[in-house]
């Protein structure tokens, strides 16, 4: 691609040339607060992320997200929802704009000469939907199922907006590189990355916003709510979102039998939500681009967001309830998540970074033209010394990974060991008709919410007897009974103390 000079002024082409200033990246920011997320100190990790929700910063969406999330960690689950909302405002803007006024969104010109991460932050489309589950998970913690639903509810609305803006903005993306005269792809970028984007996990989602803990979760609540008409599509589609999986497979499989068989053996319905890690981190690497100008080829460096993993965050297959072993569902992996938005958003920042690069490449050459070989290379070091990293920005205190599991627990205390280290047990009093048990595992450390308990379970000798059958000496019937709790046992596992 290439571009006309024509009236370049020396004094426009050095403000180009510096216009990319180097600022603290969110990563920078954040990464010593996770790192001490890691050693136990929840309570100094959150008195960091207030500091820096302070003054201008006190209604930043990303900032409140972080905040929101360590707060939750840390059992101030009030805390956390009043920063989570404040969050909302920004995402909730967004999407009215994404709706009436897409093209807004779309034409934020300033990335193309200060970089994306000049851009205002609207949050990945996994973190906008994240958002509204970890609301209705703080609510369920504050024993509010009723606004927990609501929640829900907008989640489905949400990723809704968002599939059809993004519909909207690859349409858009592709005729304006067209009509710009550039092609990009992942195999023109050398030195990328590019098998991070398209290894098997990243290739087989679905798409990059839509997770199934958020909609097996809004299974468990409509059932909690006794809603089976609206919890049994919440089951459905976590299983189409992470097909094969025996414990989703089992919530929807046994949502008619369940509730008869909790009440006739007076057992509490338990989900364990196990969170593992720390959404991996966003940083730079640098690609070179040749560009052609009037006086050859210019080579012009830019910086491309390269994904990093937390390699420590741990993988639970299961873990030991009382003497009992529960299998886990994987339901989600912001890993994998974060490296298909950035595979969907790549080639836009391609695309603004070729523009960028054809538009530094004329500045520098007007350099040389007006100023000489000397002042050129000075200029093509300013070029070097000025380029902006990458926009690093992401939800980094998310987990990297969630797991679940789910069991019939007669009422009491149990131990339980959710990271299977020698010793590393935790009391768990099961109680009520449904009990939500939050969890976030590191290497070293363990930290267990506080136990969401909904209802009150019978005890199972003040439950009145079934009308007896026509005929009590058919045996048929009293065989049918008998399946019908043993599949209701296999839905939902059933450890004893």
């Amino acid at each position: 691609m290439r571009l006309s000079a024509n009236k370049f002024s020396p004094i426009f082409a050095a403000l180009i040339l510096s216009g990319c200033a180097t600022a603290p990246t969110h990563d920078s920011q954040v990464g010593n607060t996770i790192a001490v997320v890691k050693t136990g100190n929840i309570d100094e990790a959150i008195k960091q992320v207030e500091q820096q929700t302070q003054g201008k910063n006190e209604k930043d969406l990303l900032l409140n997200l972080e905040k929101g999330e360590l707060m939750r960690v840390g059992k101030r689950y009030q805390e956390s929802l009043d920063a989570f909302g404040v969050a909302d405002v920004s995402v909730k803007a967004w999407e009215e704009t994404a709706k009436s006024n897409p093209q807004k969104l779309m034409g934020q010109i300033g990335a193309l000469i200060m970089g994306d991460a000049s851009r205002d932050y609207e949050g990945q489309d996994y973190e906008k939907v994240m958002l509204t589950i970890r609301m209705a998970m703080d609510r369920i913690n504050l024993g509010d199922l009723d606004t927990a639903r609501v929640d829900i509810k907008r989640t489905h609305e949400r990723e809704a907006v968002i599939a059809e803006f993004r519909s909207k903005e690859t349409l858009e993306a592709e005729n304006d590189a067209k009509s710009k005269g550039v092609t990009t792809g992942n195999k023109e970028l050398n030195g990328y990355p590019v098998e991070t984007l398209n290894d098997p996990a990243v290739l087989q989602l679905k798409n990059g916003y839509q997770n199934a803990l958020g909609h097996y979760l809004a299974g468990f609540v409509y059932e909690a709510l006794n809603e089976p008409g609206l919890a049994a599509p919440g089951y459905r589609k976590a299983i189409e979102l992470r097909p094969e999986l025996p414990v989703l497979e089992d919530g929807l499989k046994g949502l008619d039998q369940r509730t008869s068989f909790r009440r006739k053996k007076g057992v509490t319905d338990v989900l364990f939500v196990i969170e593992a890690g720390n959404s991996p981190a966003r940083q730079s690497k640098k690609i070179a681009f040749p560009v052609p100008t009037g006086h050859g080829l210019i080579t012009v460096s830019f910086a491309f967001p390269v994904i990093y993993p937390d390699n420590d965050a741990p993988v639970i297959n299961s873990f030991a309830v009382g003497n009992q072993i529960l299998p886990t569902a994987m339901v989600a992996d912001f890993n994998v998540m974060a490296r298909r938005a950035l595979k969907d958003e790549l080639p836009g920042i391609q695309t603004r970074a070729a523009i960028r690069a054809v538009t530094k490449a004329v500045a520098q050459d007007q350099v040389n033209k007006h100023f000489g070989a000397l002042a050129g290379l000075a200029a093509n070091i300013a070029v070097a010394a000025t380029e902006s990293p990458a926009d690093d920005r992401m939800w980094r205190s998310l987990p990297e990974r969630v797991f679940i599991a789910r069991a019939f627990l007669p009422p009491g205390d149990y131990n339980v060991n959710f990271s299977g280290r020698a010793g590393d047990t935790t009391k768990v009093t099961v109680d009520g008709r449904y009990m939500v048990v939050p969890v976030r595992l590191y290497p070293n450390q363990t930290y267990v919410g506080d136990q969401a308990k909904f209802g009150t379970v019978t005890p199972v000798a003040e439950v009145a007897p079934e009308p007896a059958s026509k005929s009590a000496s058919k045996k048929p019937a009293a065989k049918s009974n008998k399946s019908t709790a043993a599949a209701a046992a296999t839905a939902v596992r059933s450890p004893t103390n």
